[in-house]
């Protein structure tokens, strides 16, 4: 970076602290450092474009100090650090004007790129941003069934839905339907997709491990015959809780997109589950995220 980023790290750990300097300062950032709340609510004179605070620290601890720090510096961007128990702890800072807060001890990578974050972001007004909720499908938009129930009342149900065309004004892709398994209580249990159902046709002596020599045998024309027929009215008479995949991940509906986005990616899933007050209240999906990535991109 051509003009380098000056930072204020404040801990009371001397060798968290010293190691922390020099490894930012070796990518290239203007690291000065403080050893208490005190001594930070003095340095914010040197004029710190970004300043990382302890939480958890003797004398003015790092609530006291980010208010201080706010009341001489109110755009001062503050990256709070706790430890992993302290976690409500450091939400409670974004009330008061913490920027962010990150886990000790962090990866340097996510600590790095969230100051340079909070300097890009602290001249600039913050957009409006939708929640997961604004951009769900509601529950009762969605197709929604019984794991007790059969693979054939969910085809017919799942048919039934492609001819929904539009829903929460965006266009339904129906190639990629899915439909929430719940239980008696009101639990879900599952997902099923097209792909579920597909890979349910299978007979039981396909879906088994390969024996040693399976992968040199060579399937004849009528080993195929008439077996996709058979096979389906089998499927028919299944429970929807042989063939249905795991429950996707949930996310409450009044988190932030991004949150959204690396959920799915770190999970590998297509879909979230959007709860409100412990209830699934709607799903969010990969053409959900899609949308808005357009939308936020004509603005």
């Amino acid at each position: 970076m051509t003009d380098k980023i000056k930072v204020l790290m404040v801990d009371d750990e001397e060798q968290f602290r010293a190691t922390t300097k020099k490894i930012l300062d070796k990518r290239g950032f203007d690291t000065i450092v403080a050893a208490s709340g005190e001594e930070a609510i003095d340095k914010v004179k040197d004029k710190p474009d970004v300043v990382i605070l302890d939480i958890k620290m003797p004398g003015i601890d790092g609530h006291e100090a980010l208010r201080e720090i706010k009341k001489l510096s109110p755009d001062l961007p503050v990256i709070m650090l706790t430890g992993h128990g302290a976690m409500p702890s450091a939400k409670e800072a974004l009330a008061t004007g913490a920027f962010d807060y990150l886990a000790k001890p962090c990866d340097i990578d996510i600590l790095a790129g969230k100051i340079t974050d909070a300097y890009r972001r602290k001249d600039e007004k913050v957009p409006v941003e939708r929640k997961v909720g604004d951009v769900m499908v509601p529950i009762e938009s969605y197709s929604t069934i019984n794991q007790d129930q059969t693979v054939k009342d969910a085809i017919l149900k799942l048919k039934d839905s492609f001819s929904t065309t539009v829903t929460t004004s965006r266009i339904m892709e129906t190639l990629h339907r899915s439909m929430l398994v719940f239980d008696d209580k009101g639990k879900v249990k599952g997902v099923l997709t097209p792909g579920d159902i597909i890979e349910g046709l299978k007979p039981a002596y396909l879906r088994a491990p390969k024996i040693s020599m399976a992968d040199t045998i060579e399937f004849s024309p009528m080993f195929w015959t008439g077996m996709f027929s058979t096979q389906v009215k089998e499927l028919a008479k299944m429970k929807i809780s042989q063939i249905m995949s795991p429950a996707p991940p949930t996310i409450d509906a009044g988190e932030n997109l991004m949150e959204a986005a690396h959920a799915m990616m770190e999970n590998k899933v297509a879909r979230l589950a959007v709860t409100r007050g412990g209830e699934v209240v709607g799903v969010i999906r990969h053409q959900d995220m899609f949308f808005e990535i357009e939308k936020v991109m004509r603005v």
